[in-house]
């Protein structure tokens, strides 16, 4: 799959959602219009699958505000992919070995259930 150029200000332009978007698997997670967007453009379907999945995580699981960080690589396509409480305590992390995400920072809220970029919050 052939990803097309994301950036930081395309993703900040989004506030609030219309719409909002049921993972398929993960059943009670829903994820809004700019995570959407993310997903479609930069391939990223795997992040929000990522996010979804690590929900059963017994120290996760209990938060209901949560901040994912990808720290990406660019140069050697790799990535950490973290969770965070809110107050820089670290949930959990995880090495991604290879991605072709194009931005070097993402910062994805998770809050009740719903997967949305920051300025959706």
């Amino acid at each position: 799959m052939e990803t097309q150029q994301l950036t930081s200000t395309e993703l900040s332009q989004f506030t609030g959602t219309e719409n909002w978007y049921r993972h398929p698997i993960v059943r009670k997670m829903l994820y809004t219009d700019g995570i959407r967007h993310m997903m479609n453009k930069a391939g990223a379907y795997w992040l929000v699958d990522e996010i979804a999945y690590q929900q059963f995580h017994p120290r996760v699981k209990t938060e209901e505000f949560q901040v994912w960080i990808l720290a990406t690589n660019l140069e050697e396509s790799t990535a950490l992919l973290s969770c965070e409480d809110g107050n820089d305590r670290v949930l959990c992390s995880k090495q991604i070995p290879y991605t072709d995400f194009p931005l070097a920072e993402i910062k994805i809220y998770v809050s009740d259930n719903v997967i949305l970029l920051p300025s959706e919050y």
